[in-house]
């Protein structure tokens, strides 16, 4: 079972059909929507502030999702990816998101709808990315936008496929 933890009078809360990894770590002003899965060794700290997370969310393996201590907040929209080894620091990603494989969102950073963040991108403080569109390198920047329908489709593609998997490993 996964490690969940109270802290400062906060309790994880989460949504119907969501999939918690064994040695996932959620702690403290946690809460998600509906049909969420968080992976192996993803560890979601709401510790110092609060994360919010909206309908079929992943968090993928080794994710770290954290905020600054009564200055940044973690807010998710809905059909967002979190890819393996991300890092979301008190930053707001809109809806149909992909986080790649280990990039880092940093506080106050705005992720807007049907947008993709490269793998190993690195989205400075308060930066805006523009809805459509692929940012890429450290820090990022804008390398192209993309067609919304076609994000759309891919990364409710990628939603819907780890809901899936996630079912999985709910079957006994």
């Amino acid at each position: 079972m996964a490690l969940i933890k109270s802290v400062r009078g906060f309790t994880p809360v989460f949504g119907k059909g969501c999939y918690l990894a064994e040695n996932a770590t959620i702690i403290g002003d946690v809460i998600t929507g509906d049909d969420c899965s968080i992976w192996f060794n993803a560890v979601l700290r709401g510790d110092v502030n609060s994360i919010r997370i909206g309908n079929n969310v992943n968090i993928q393996d080794g994710a770290v999702l954290h905020t600054l201590y009564q200055k940044s907040v973690v807010e998710i929209g809905n059909r967002v990816t979190v890819a393996h080894n991300a890092v979301i620091h008190g930053a707001k990603i809109h809806d149909n998101v992909l986080i790649g494989i280990g990039a880092i969102v940093l506080d106050h950073a705005v992720i807007n709808e049907n947008s993709i963040i490269a793998a190993g991108a690195v989205v400075l403080s308060n930066t805006i990315v523009e809805a459509g569109s692929v940012y890429a390198g450290n820090p990022a920047k804008k390398i192209k936008e993309i067609d919304p329908e076609q994000s759309k489709n891919m990364i409710e593609r990628i939603a819907g496929n780890y809901k899936m998997y996630a079912e999985w490993y709910k079957q006994k």
